[in-house]
């Protein structure tokens, strides 16, 4: 047959699947730049929402990209990520409402969940402060939170073997295809 033929045979439905899968591939470019390479060139560290004390505009499965951030440099309003208590790894991520500047030099920060009616308990010290929000990804912390620790291992594991096989079925349909053309009675049943 020859390639005027050949692409003759392909129908509308060829075209639109072309269509979708550079669309998604596309899609799944964009996810890997906005959630993996952008975060990790600057430095970011990702983290979930997990409870509703940041409603509406962070609900529970937002994931949060954290930039640190000099102390000096936050100001009202900014969502400022801290450790509970300095040193502990738990973290909150909540909105600075007040900056105190003490006689002795000394800063705290008062902050408070944008769903919450009243402060954090205790004004926020520089040392507890890890950062603040760069941006977040709707719904994504969900994922994140599915593919971190334990679970990690065997879902590597899986999409690593998937990668494989659909690797091999493109090599083997690429040869089956390039036979058919160098022989195509041999491989047509009669």
């Amino acid at each position: 047959m020859s390639d005027q033929a050949t692409r003759k045979d392909k129908g509308l439905g060829h075209y639109i699947g072309l269509g979708i899968g550079g669309a998604l591939l596309l899609v799944v470019i964009a996810l890997a730049l906005i959630l993996i390479v952008v975060p990790k060139i600057a430095g970011a560290t990702p983290l979930t929402v997990l409870t509703a004390s940041m409603v509406p505009r962070y609900p529970p499965g937002t994931l949060i990209f954290v930039l640190p951030v000099k102390t000096d440099d936050i100001r009202i309003g900014d969502v400022v990520t801290y450790q509970i208590q300095s040193g502990n790894p738990a973290v909150i991520s909540h909105r600075v409402i007040a900056i105190n500047n003490q006689a002795n030099g000394k800063r705290t920060f008062i902050l408070r969940g944008d769903n919450n009616s009243s402060p954090d308990p205790a004004a926020v010290i520089p040392a507890q402060v890890r950062g603040r929000l760069w941006y977040s990804v709707p719904l994504m912390g969900w994922v994140n939170s599915a593919v971190n620790g334990s679970k990690r291992t065997w879902i590597v594991d899986v999409l690593a073997g998937l990668l494989f096989a659909y690797a091999a079925y493109m090599v083997i349909s690429g040869i089956y295809s390039a036979a058919r053309k160098r022989h195509p009675k041999r491989l047509v049943p009669q």
